[in-house]
């Protein structure tokens, strides 16, 4: 081949980047795989659908065993589903807690084309949260379930507390920041463009950093300090803007969902207990 034609090549080669590789990578953000729910609901938990800001959330309403405390709303992260709320039910319904767990949109069994990462999943939250009735309200959520989390808990006064586990501070640096090496700035901020078109939200508006801003009640934060897919910076830049009690727990040699170990586990209970004293009542 001639040094012409290679040149032809790769013109062509770097018109196809500018056009396609943002299509790419706004197709990549807005849809998340989708994991399939398989196994029916757990122990003491009843398959309920949820009506969110215009799609339906599958989902399960768990009844807690023995004197009630609150309730407790598991938030999944991407590219998950509410299963991975099994353990998580297990440890909370024996402490008293009714828990909640549901497919976030575009996610396992609910409905939605497209994954906002908490610009939508805000409005999705606060409708299921209606349905709670009153007392003590806890989230915990994990990567998306915790940047969702940290984002409706700066505006609900009805949550009590947050466990937030490797949250992203917004989602304009961690979406840059896991971006393939040959996406230069120019594709990626095309690929934004794109991705807000297509998604019809504001990608600067998902910002659980500056959400922190507005949030008083407790807040613990876990993050892995090996995690290189949403680095502990990002958790460190939330913890500065808390303004009530908090606490980061960073877990050495830990990587992206891997800080959830069993010691962590832990010192998350004693905390989600602290936060939601004994209250009367009755059950979901």
């Amino acid at each position: 081949m001639g040094l012409a034609a290679v040149a032809v090549v790769l013109t062509i080669a770097a018109g196809a980047a500018v056009t396609q590789l943002p299509a790419l990578g706004a197709g990549g953000l807005l849809h998340p795989a989708r994991r399939p729910v398989v196994g029916a609901a757990p122990k003491g938990c009843d398959d309920v659908v949820f009506a969110g800001d215009g799609v339906a959330l599958k989902g399960w309403r768990c009844n807690a065993a023995g004197p009630r405390r609150g309730v407790l709303v598991y938030l999944h992260g991407v590219a998950d589903n509410r299963t991975s709320a099994i353990g998580v039910i297990e440890r909370f319904r024996a402490r008293g807690f009714d828990v909640v767990a549901y497919d976030s949109r575009a996610h396992g069994e609910s409905d939605g084309d497209v994954c906002t990462y908490g610009f939508l999943e805000k409005r999705d939250l606060s409708r299921v949260i209606d349905t709670l009735g009153g007392g003590s309200i806890v989230l915990v959520g994990t990567s998306l379930g915790a940047a969702v989390a940290i984002q409706e808990a700066a505006t609900d006064k009805r949550i009590r507390a947050v466990v937030a586990a490797e949250t992203f501070s917004d989602l304009r640096t961690v979406a840059a920041e896991r971006a393939p090496f040959f996406f230069t700035p120019t594709i990626i901020r095309r690929a934004f463009q794109l991705a807000e078109q297509q998604g019809h939200f504001d990608v600067d508006a998902v910002n659980p950093a500056n959400a922190a801003l507005g949030i008083t009640v407790p807040v613990l934060l876990v993050h892995g300090d090996a995690d290189t897919d949403t680095p502990v910076a990002h958790s460190r830049r939330v913890f500065a803007n808390l303004h009530g009690p908090k606490r980061l727990i960073v877990v050495p040699g830990a990587r992206h969902n891997g800080s959830l170990r069993a010691e962590v586990w832990e010192e998350i209970e004693q905390w989600v207990l602290l936060s939601a004293p004994l209250e009367s009542g009755k059950s979901l």
